[in-house]
């Protein structure tokens, strides 16, 4: 999760002025906080995250306690790939997370025989990814989502209206299943080759190969 940092500074002579900093990673943010304060200058330090949620650095510290041996830190590739000849879809997501101070890759496919275009399987992609993020036990935090269907992302995050009622329907049972688990979605559009992993794992899916696996991440 990234977070800014805003607080009131003091000048020697009791002038006082409110500052911003640009966003950076809680952990790199709790640190210049605290050598903020160091100062004596500084006063209302606070975090804000793009929800505006915000928090002190006592309890930022205590929701990183909170979440440490659950997975956090989550980023999800997802697509979806479908056959005009067999009307058949490959669904795919990696899924990128930490836990226990590690970092970790889980990776899992689907096929699909009941879906009736590309668009279709790109948004089941995305619910797929969101039922194995409630298996890993992700909820209640910021999550990344990443894909290269402009369709899907854009209409989740209402640059575009949704139309076509398949679709619509599909828009609502994600969103239902965000708030079930109480995640807060962010999304990113990617081209094609820069979500490679994703659509990999949907081709596979869709020539009968399927991937269920996670992986500790070292450096």
């Amino acid at each position: 999760m990234n977070v800014l940092i805003e607080w009131m500074y003091r000048s020697p002579k009791g002038a006082e002025s409110l500052f911003r900093s640009e966003e950076m990673p809680v952990a790199q943010a709790l640190l210049v906080a605290e050598d903020l304060e160091k100062t004596g200058r500084t006063k209302s330090v606070r975090f804000v995250d793009r929800f505006d949620s915000s928090w002190t650095i006592k309890e930022l510290k205590g929701y990183l306690k909170g979440i440490e041996t659950e997975p956090h830190n989550v980023t999800v590739y997802f697509d979806g790939g479908f056959d005009r000849n067999t009307k058949s879809s490959g669904l795919g997501c990696a899924i990128y997370y930490v836990q226990n101070g590690k970092s970790y890759r889980l990776r899992r496919n689907l096929f699909v025989d009941r879906l009736a275009s590309n668009n279709e399987a790109e948004y089941a992609a995305l619910h797929f990814s969101l039922q194995e993020l409630e298996l890993l036990g992700v909820h209640h935090l910021p999550v990344r989502f990443i894909g290269d269907s402009q369709v899907v992302l854009n209409h989740l995050s209402e640059e575009w209206p949704v139309v076509e009622k398949d679709l619509a329907n599909w828009a609502d049972r994600i969103e239902v299943k965000m708030k079930e688990l109480g995640i807060q979605p962010t999304y990113e559009l990617v081209p094609r080759k820069s979500n490679g992993e994703a659509d990999r794992l949907a081709t596979q899916a869709l020539n009968g190969i399927d991937i269920t696996g996670t992986k500790e991440l070292v450096e």
